[in-house]
């Protein structure tokens, strides 16, 4: 089991890291890393009306700042893995903060690449709190419907749905110091203790109705993050449409 969700990586922080020891194969016992120091993302792009565009190590998607935001929803298809003999990852979710802020409130799902094979799985994450895994079964195609919401004082309702399995499930948490100062819809590369790790080839991610504080989440002039290492991009966020609707293409590694 990978370690997952964190804030968005800057670009110096991946130089740091350019030389950390590998990431341990995925496995479903492995135990759970040391999480990473949570860093803040320096937006690259105009500030001015409208969307804004950045960049960052380990995101791509639609982050919205400049509020407090007390609720994030959206839904999306669990993509299919892509194997090669590599192990790599990727997660797709929804959360509170994470974007310059200490605290992440998320919920989605994942597919990993070990052995050449795919694995899928769902979960939550309360940073900086460790992240917990749902048992129930994903399989690439399933449709996922998710929410965070908080009445503003620390109490959050994390539901998460995947209609085609038929589940769902709702966590109610507290986190006094959550900062309510982002709202995201993310494909990410997850990390663990050493660094950034390999992103699974996933195709495209497709995400719709995704809203922040019951309004589309194009309404807050969100950023659109390209996913990039270096001179490599690891994967592309398409434009908005009508406000809630977009996809993430996975371009490398």
């Amino acid at each position: 089991m990978s370690i997952r969700r964190r804030t968005a990586v800057s670009a110096a922080v991946l130089a740091t890291l350019a030389n950390a020891a590998p990431a341990l194969a995925v496995s479903g016992s492995l135990p759970l890393q040391a999480p990473m120091a949570a860093t803040a993302r320096p937006h690259v792009g105009p500030h001015g009306g409208g969307l804004r565009n950045s960049t960052s190590g380990n995101w791509s998607g639609y982050a919205a700042t400049g509020s407090k935001f007390t609720s994030v929803t959206a839904s999306w298809v669990q993509p299919a893995g892509k194997c090669t003999s590599a192990t790599t990852y990727s997660s797709f979710w929804i959360g509170l903060d994470g974007d310059g802020s200490n605290s992440v409130e998320q919920t989605g799902s994942e597919v990993d690449c070990s052995g050449g094979s795919p694995q899928y799985y769902s979960w939550y994450e309360m940073y900086p709190a460790y992240p917990v895994n749902f048992s129930n079964t994903v399989r690439a195609g399933d449709h996922f419907t998710a929410g965070v919401t908080t009445n503003g004082s620390g109490s959050f309702t994390l539901t998460l749905s995947d209609t085609t399995q038929g589940w769902s499930h709702t966590v109610n948490s507290t986190l006094k110091s959550a900062a309510l100062a982002s709202a995201e819809v993310i494909a990410e590369a997850p990390s663990s203790s050493t660094g950034v790790l390999p992103l699974t080839d996933f195709g495209t991610a497709a995400f719709t109705s995704a809203t922040a504080n019951g309004q589309s989440i194009g309404n807050f002039s969100p950023d659109r993050i390209t996913m990039a290492s270096g001179s490599t991009t690891k994967a592309t966020t398409s434009a908005l449409s009508g406000g809630q609707n977009f996809s993430v293409t996975w371009n490398h590694s």
